[in-house]
C-alpha cells in the first residue's frame, strides 16, 4: 500500500468510526468489510496510530470485548452512552463485554 492509498484507507476507517452512533458499536472486522479492503488487524492499527480523535471505544472485537488496555476507559464511555453490556459482573473490566446482539451497528441500519 503506497502512501496515498494508506491515507485514503485511514480516512475511510476514521470517517466510518465517527459515524457510529453513541451506544452502538462495530467490530474491527465489520469495519474492514464495509471499507472493502484490508482486514481487522489493519483497522486496529489505524485506530492505534491515528484514532485518538474518534470514538475508538465504539470499535470492539467480534465477541464484544476490547483489548485489556482499553477496557476501563471504554467502560466509562459505555456507561455514559448507555451501550448494552453483558457479563458476569457488568461494570468490571475483564468480565464485561458489549452485547453485540443489541449494540452492533451497520451503516445500512
Amino acid at each position: 500500500m503506497d502512501t496515498e492509498e494508506r491515507e485514503r484507507y485511514v480516512e475511510d476507517v476514521l470517517s466510518l468510526v465517527e459515524r457510529i452512533p453513541p451506544g452502538r458499536v462495530m467490530s474491527y472486522g465489520a469495519i474492514a468489510d464495509h471499507v472493502g479492503r484490508c482486514g481487522p488487524r489493519r483497522v486496529g492499527n489505524v485506530l492505534a496510530t491515528d484514532g485518538g480523535g474518534v470514538p475508538w471505544w465504539r470499535v470492539v472485537r467480534t465477541d464484544g470485548s476490547l483489548p485489556p488496555s482499553h477496557e476501563r476507559r471504554a467502560l466509562e464511555h459505555y456507561r455514559v452512552e448507555g451501550t448494552a453490556l453483558r457479563g458476569r459482573a457488568v461494570g468490571d473490566a475483564g468480565a464485561t463485554r458489549v452485547d453485540m446482539a443489541r449494540a452492533a451497528w451497520s451503516p445500512a441500519s
